[in-house]
């Protein structure tokens, strides 16, 4: 489920193949896929390209073409390339592609670009940084979270002060030991700058005693998780935002409690 919530794209309909145009793109249309903004684009986060003509089918990643537990670098005959490196793909379409920015690469600028069957894009620069800190929603405004026994947290099933909940996101950066880009692996890596993660509920950081786990999560190539206790005391639907390396999450994120 949240393989499919978080990672892939939707197929596009109505969308026709024009094989003599190349693939369109630009730097500002690169963005971190759960900020949708290109600011916080980080190691091993995942990212998503918008743009026209970016591939002549739709691809998504699948049992099928997983090779030992690696995820594919080329799908419907498109790979992405950052910084020289195959990037993992997710997703491809005409007008969407969702990638994995490479773990191994450091922050800095980066050349990227995407090639369709042999056509290049063009070559554009994005900026990496070290962290981009985002949370994904199952819904506008509501973010993509899960209880301790992995039901879905929602307006019909709301977390509880003090409860311990599970928070889905992208962009936290480097972990310990450090993950293999792309590989499809069950261990668990925490975040290397889990000494300045701030989680920030109705406004108001959490004790580092309640946070219990902010690294990778298993089996999901740049999706990261944030195990945390929530206060005692908080409003309902509080804000929640996550702030770690001078870079905070978007505002006007909420999480369904009572």
């Amino acid at each position: 489920m949240l393989l499919a919530a978080l990672a892939f794209g939707r197929p596009l309909r109505g969308e026709s193949s024009q094989r003599s145009t190349a693939p369109s793109y630009s730097s500002a249309s690169i963005v971190n896929s759960a900020t949708n903004t290109a600011d916080a684009l980080a190691p091993n986060a995942i990212a998503t390209i918008y743009g026209t003509n970016l591939s002549y089918d739709t691809g998504a990643v699948s049992d099928g073409n997983i090779v030992n537990r690696m995820m594919p670098v080329m799908l419907a005959g498109v790979r992405v390339f950052v910084a020289g490196i195959a990037a993992p793909l997710y997703y491809v379409s005409p007008k969407q592609i969702n990638f994995v920015i490479p773990s191994s690469i450091y922050p800095g600028e980066m050349d990227l670009f995407l090639s369709r069957e042999g056509t290049g894009g063009p070559h554009v620069s994005i900026t990496v940084r070290d962290v981009g800190p985002g949370l994904y929603q199952w819904e506008p405004g509501m973010i993509a979270s899960t209880h301790a026994d992995g039901s879905v947290i929602t307006q019909h099933h709301p977390a509880r002060a003090g409860e311990v909940v599970v928070l889905y996101g992208t962009g936290l950066g480097r972990t310990d030991p450090d993950v293999v880009s792309g590989q499809i692996s069950m261990a668990a890596a925490q975040i290397v700058s889990l000494s300045g993660l701030r989680l920030l509920v109705a406004g108001t950081a959490v004790q580092a005693a309640s946070l219990y786990y902010a690294g990778v999560t298993p089996g999901i190539p740049g999706l990261y998780q944030i195990n945390v206790k929530l206060p005692a005391q908080m409003p309902p639907d509080p804000e929640i935002r996550v702030s770690i390396g001078g870079q905070t999450s978007p505002a006007a994120m909420k999480l369904p409690a009572r």
